[in-house]
């Protein structure tokens, strides 16, 4: 019991000290820039309109496409190494 509510606690560190983390990533040399956080919750996205060419809308499309998949993929990794510590304590669970 006391092993469960201690993994319960750790767990909620983890997540408030994801939910604080933000992973900054651009994309188009910065047209593009999304903030998200540990928890992959979106915090803001900006764009700058000195870099988008009106005419070619798909590429703004394209940027913005990438810049989320870098925020995702970088959060996924910020998740897996905060969440290391307690997975070495689900080996004996035979997972």
């Amino acid at each position: 019991m006391l092993d469960q509510a201690k993994m319960v606690m750790k767990m909620k560190k983890i997540d408030k000290e994801l939910a604080k983390t933000i992973i900054e990533v651009d994309a188009g040399d910065g047209a593009v820039t999304v903030q998200m956080n540990g928890k992959q919750e979106i915090k803001n996205l900006s764009i700058d309109p000195e870099s988008i060419d009106l005419d070619d809308i798909s590429e703004l499309e394209r940027w913005v496409e990438q810049a989320f998949k870098k925020a995702v993929a970088e959060s996924q990794k910020v998740a897996q190494e905060k969440m290391k510590p307690m997975l070495g304590n689900l080996g004996n669970l035979g997972l």
